[in-house]
């Protein structure tokens, strides 16, 4: 694959000095298992072929990402959460087997127990850096035709109140637990928190069914927004699979900083062009230059980060102060503790996330998306110093980022946030050290300009601000 074949914020540019081998047609469901509940894929199909694939069938991908462009090898091989994964965890915990070609050119299959064990919780979070994925075999689940969903609008309030909302409906019991959690956060003082449960048909006569996924529907995130405007919950039924990439026309709320919202979610250009949405994140990045990865470091904020749920109030406010960036997205996840010898590279759950009687933590992705505020104001913003009093934060609070976007910290840094210990042990064991870069040199900082020395490598042509 080319190097801006993914969809990764970052422009690295390791590929460059490496001898890469295609993988591009790798692109397939090989087996599906209906007794077994498991399919196997190639690491190239992506999140929109499979999940249509088996929704067809009754079934999808355990944990499920919104977004059709992600492939699964990209998602196994990183982090993959989304809005079930207050009940199955992040995508690693789905995976039953990866088949791997080692360092010294042998083909593995790698599973929770056996020979490769170390390997098999190693790989999450390695980003490619420990063996080249060329098949993953992964838990599914059966639906229903529609997805049940209650909108919990909450305004006039304050952070803490629905702060305690989400961790109810994140940490409910398992006879009355949704299938689907998620809020989304639009400022100190208003949220929707969002359930969703599979049903058959629905059940009320006067129910609203919603074809969100329509090309002419208003990007999902001003359809949750126009709740506030309710004084009660609000109930409809979508779709499983419209519901399952309700995000995607939109890219969640990110496509308005390329198509301002007053344009692209206009009725005249939804019901005329709408069907162009959304643009392939791929090709936008196939004509950067060096100003737009500029532009991309250092006046926009693409970030997801883990965080334990109980930091909900201090996180937001910590990210309201740092970006001003609203909406902001909540989704709930299990973070597994797996022992001292099979962690892996995201520290065990923090002891005051634990849920009493289980072997997981209950954590949470805090989704942070756009223009930070001082850009908008064209006032000063040093975002490199911005991020990392972010990533200060998130290590003091046993939490860590996604690693597809810029990240600033040093060796020593990202040692404290990610365990390292296993990823080292495996690294040599297996002879990755000799054949794929660290994690660290293929995921830190922004590859296409010095970060640490950031005022002398803006681009002589930056437009004024």
């Amino acid at each position: 694959m080319n190097r801006w074949q993914n969809l990764s914020t970052r422009f690295a540019d390791y590929k460059a000095n490496s001898d890469c081998i295609f993988v591009g047609d790798l692109r397939n469901v090989v087996d599906f298992d209906e007794q077994a509940l498991t399919v196997t894929v190639e690491p190239l199909i992506d999140v929109g072929t499979i999940t249509r694939w088996l929704t067809a069938r009754g079934y999808m991908l355990a944990t499920t990402l919104e977004i059709e462009e992600a492939t699964i090898g990209g998602l196994a091989m990183a982090v993959g959460m989304t809005t079930a994964s207050h009940k199955y965890g992040l995508l690693q915990e789905t995976v039953m087997t990866y088949e791997v070609i080692l360092g010294d050119g042998q083909r593995v299959f790698v599973e929770r127990e056996g020979e490769y064990a170390d390997l098999y919780h190693a790989l999450p979070w390695s980003h490619g850096s420990l063996a080249l994925l060329v098949g993953i075999t992964l838990k599914v689940v059966p639906i229903k035709k529609y997805v049940r969903v209650v909108y919990r609008p909450m305004k006039n309030t304050d952070t803490h109140t629905y702060c305690e909302v989400i961790r109810d409906v994140s940490l409910a019991g398992s006879d009355v637990v949704a299938d689907f959690v998620e809020a989304t956060i639009f400022s100190r003082k208003s949220c929707v928190v969002m359930t969703g449960s599979f049903v058959d048909a629905p059940t009320e006569h006067d129910a609203t069914i919603n074809h969100v996924g329509r090309w002419h529907k208003p990007w999902f995130y001003t359809h949750v927004r126009a709740m506030l405007n309710r004084d009660t919950d609000i109930v409809e039924y979508v779709p499983t699979l419209e519901y399952i990439f309700r995000h995607n026309r939109g890219i969640f709320w990110t496509l308005r900083d390329q198509l301002p919202e007053a344009i692209g979610n206009h009725p005249v250009f939804r019901w005329t062009l709408g069907w162009m949405t959304p643009p392939q994140v791929t090709f936008l990045k196939l004509p950067a230059t060096k100003n737009i990865r500029w532009e991309m470091m250092n006046e926009r904020v693409y970030q997801d980060i883990v965080l334990p749920l109980h930091t909900l109030e201090t996180a937001i406010s910590r990210a309201a102060d740092l970006f001003g960036i609203w909406p902001l997205l909540v989704y709930p996840s299990r973070i597994y503790n797996h022992g001292k010898h099979a962690q892996g590279l995201f520290r065990e759950p923090h002891p005051d996330s634990v849920v009493p009687g289980t072997n997981y933590g209950m954590y949470y992705d805090l989704g942070v998306y756009g223009i930070p505020r001082e850009v908008r104001r064209k006032e000063p913003y040093d975002n490199v110093s911005t991020m990392r009093m972010m990533e200060e934060y998130t290590r003091c609070v046993g939490g860590a980022p996604f690693l597809y976007a810029d990240t600033f910290m040093d060796r020593t840094e990202f040692s404290e946030m990610f365990d390292l210990r296993l990823y080292e042990h495996v690294r040599t064991k297996y002879g990755a050290a000799l054949h794929f870069p660290h994690v660290y040199d293929k995921t830190s900082g922004c590859q296409s300009f010095d970060w640490r020395n950031k005022a002398n490598t803006a681009p002589a042509l930056k437009k004024s601000t």
